[in-house]
């Protein structure tokens, strides 16, 4: 009876399954070499950010802030340029540098403006194709940016650019080619339909039951290889496989690949974290433990033109952020290396009181504020990141920055929360210096990892030369990120403290 059991579920609950596990191992080698869904990633921002014109800025931060009637200091603050216009993006407002009124919600003119601006075209070869109000196809990882303008460029690469009403900026840019392989890789791979992904429990509920009945199917055919096997010779000179032609292949296919069939759908269910099981509460780092404080906008000062030019030695300045580190004012500066713009960038970061560049915190230092945030937390070691380990890692240029202190903790914490996404993404290319970051380790320990800030040179969050897995399109210059598993991560990296930096 088990057996009849599992010989009516392997074939006919099998049948509909294995055109989904066609549909995904085809779907899953795409994204091998093309990588997720469209993004614009932090890079392509950069590159068709307009430079700021220092010289326009009239308004200091706090007086911005007070004439737009904050009254609280913002959690994120930055300079840069909004429809040719310097301007202070406190949080979600943003606010004109220059005379001090906020930015309204942009009309379709506007918009069609800053498309024009961003892809090189001009306005009268862009189309516009509606107000995106809703997540589409392509905008289900970019929410924040609705509603936005959507126009078609009338380019040879079909891009369509998505215009944030709210921010006045370029929030997706999609190429016909990427749009393409998502349709033959992420979206089947993942169920990535806007009626479906916009429910996310939804969403996750049928992943994980589909991945679950894949399961189901491999675990019986298994069993069914176990079982319907002939472990005794029969004495009537039977083979010991019950099966010829077509189904012997079957059977010895599934007998070798069963395993990894199984281990391969099961590890795609645990990747949407099914019943919440890696985002059990654990422990919490104060939010300013690091930084000193929140951001204080009264200590960043007039700009005083002459200075920064010196200061940034003539690179084209995209990008100012207002920074606290250490109780210290700082401005952390994007700048191109020429005028003339590009794909580099580099990162300097400047004290607002004498625009001195600032120098890396030693390990030391970081370890040290660290303890004192976390006195309950023992102490196991404390090591200095020159490269990626078995747990912090990432994949081409995206991956998050380095070097970064490692604090490992002795005992049993228990599960605690990632720092930087469900995915346990703890950095990002634009995170701020000295941001912490909380990874789950394999073994019972605690691991936070914390970037000293930077100095003037290129980072690892900039631009890298092409390398395997990285894929670069002739439209707008656009750059796809490395798939999961296709860079391992190094199995060393750790500096002491006591060794040189």
């Amino acid at each position: 009876m088990f057996q009849r059991w599992l010989i009516w579920t392997h074939r006919y609950v099998g049948i509909p399954v294995s055109a989904l596990f066609v549909l995904w191992f085809a779907s899953g080698i795409v994204m091998m070499y093309t990588g997720d869904m469209p993004l614009l990633t932090p890079e392509e921002r950069l590159d068709h950010l307009a430079p700021l014109d220092l010289s326009q800025v009239r308004l200091t931060p706090a007086e911005a802030a007070a004439g737009a009637g904050f009254r609280t200091a913002p959690n994120r603050a930055v300079l840069l340029t909004v429809t040719g216009r310097p301007a202070y993006r406190f949080d979600a407002a943003t606010i004109f540098a220059d005379t001090g009124s906020r930015l309204m919600p942009v009309g379709r003119n506007a918009a069609r403006m800053v498309a024009a601006q961003f892809s090189g075209v001009p306005g009268d070869a862009i189309a516009f194709a509606g107000l995106v109000e809703r997540p589409d196809q392509w905008t289900l990882q970019t929410r924040e940016g609705l509603p936005a303008h959507k126009f078609r460029v009338g380019d040879d690469a079909g891009t369509e650019l998505y215009v944030s009403r709210r921010t006045a900026e370029v929030v997706l840019a999609t190429t016909r080619r990427e749009r393409l392989l998502a349709w033959l890789g992420a979206i089947p791979h993942w169920f990535y339909l806007p009626q479906l992904r916009i429910d996310r429990p939804l969403w996750e509920a049928v992943i994980v039951w589909t991945s679950a009945v894949g399961c189901l199917i491999a675990v019986t055919g298994l069993l069914l290889g176990v079982t319907r096997f002939r472990w005794r010779r029969p004495p009537d000179g039977k083979p010991r496989i019950p099966y010829t032609g077509v189904m012997r292949w079957h059977y010895l296919t599934g007998a070798v690949f069963g395993i990894a069939t199984l281990t391969w759908v099961f590890s795609g269910l645990l990747s949407v974290q099914p019943f919440a099981w890696m985002t059990v509460r654990g422990l919490e780092m104060p939010p300013h433990a690091l930084s000193g404080g929140p951001l204080v906008l009264a200590d960043f000062p007039a700009i005083d033109r002459p200075a920064w030019e010196r200061a940034t030695g003539g690179r084209v300045v995209r990008e100012v952020g207002l920074r606290r580190i250490d109780g210290a004012p700082y401005y952390d500066v994007r700048a191109s290396g020429s005028p003339a713009g590009g794909s580099g960038h580099e990162r300097l970061l400047l004290s607002a009181e004498t625009l001195e560049p600032r120098r890396p915190a030693r390990a030391a230092v970081l370890a040290e504020r660290m303890g004192a945030a976390l006195p309950a937390v023992a102490v196991a070691d404390v090591a200095r990141l020159q490269e990626y380990d078995a747990y912090y890692y990432g994949r081409g240029s995206s991956g998050p920055p380095l070097p970064v202190v490692r604090r490992r903790s002795a005992g049993d914490l228990g599960i605690c929360r990632p720092g930087h996404g469900r995915r346990g993404r703890f950095g990002s290319p634009l995170q701020p210096p000295g941001a912490l970051a909380v990874r789950r380790s394999a073994q019972p320990r605690l691991r936070l990892l914390v970037r000293p800030p930077t100095t003037v040179g290129h980072r690892p969050d900039c631009p890298q030369p092409r390398r395997p897995g990285v894929e670069r399109h002739r439209s707008l210059g656009r750059r796809r990120a490395d798939p999961p598993g296709r860079q391992p991560p190094s199995a060393g990296g750790g500096v002491q403290l006591n060794d040189p930096p």
